[in-house]
């Protein structure tokens, strides 16, 4: 468990000097301290530590804002969510927009519909499931839009955009009465 923490810790630290591409096994081994041969014990190749680095990113950036479909105050979640992940861009667009992006996708779908099996779903027309689908999408959607500009705007702009085209509707959907 340590090697993979110090894998995905030392790949976490060039991401945020370089893109993914250009980081190699052996500069991570090296970093990390961990022998070559030890990385393919645990990996089989670089894009399975980028993997596994997104899931542990997922998990955390989920636990900090999971809440936002289940507050009152959504804005000050999204903007949240979006200061963390401009605080780690390098590292967010190698996971958003890179090779990994569909993989990244799933994953945080996954980790979200766990998340949501627990929270009450109110009465509502859109099924839980749905709701958790929709917004993890949208918001992947937006902040890889995001990460992806040549000026990218400030992250109360883009919090104000996640929270009033996917996290807005998502909530209210939930109160709509149903068919």
């Amino acid at each position: 468990m340590r090697t993979r923490a110090a894998l995905c810790s030392t790949l976490l630290s060039l991401l945020e000097q370089k893109a993914f591409d250009h980081v190699t096994i052996r500069e991570v081994t090296t970093r990390a301290g961990v022998g070559y041969a030890t990385f393919f014990r645990h990996y089989q190749d670089k894009e399975g530590l980028l993997h596994d680095l997104a899931a542990r990113e997922i998990s955390q950036l989920l636990a900090m804002t999971m809440p936002i479909l289940y507050t009152v105050d959504s804005r000050a979640s999204t903007r949240a969510l979006c200061a963390y992940v401009w605080r780690h861009r390098k590292l967010w667009s190698a996971l958003l927009t890179g090779g990994a992006a569909g993989a990244l996708r799933e994953e945080f779908i996954r980790q979200a519909r766990q998340l949501a099996a627990g929270q009450n779903n109110p009465d509502t027309w859109v099924p839980g499931d749905l709701r958790v689908v929709f917004a993890v999408g949208g918001a992947v959607e937006i902040l890889a839009w995001w990460l992806k500009q040549r000026e990218p705007l400030p992250v109360d702009r883009v919090a104000e955009i996640l929270d009033r085209l996917v996290v807005t509707p998502a909530i209210a959907g939930a109160k709509l009465p149903g068919p």
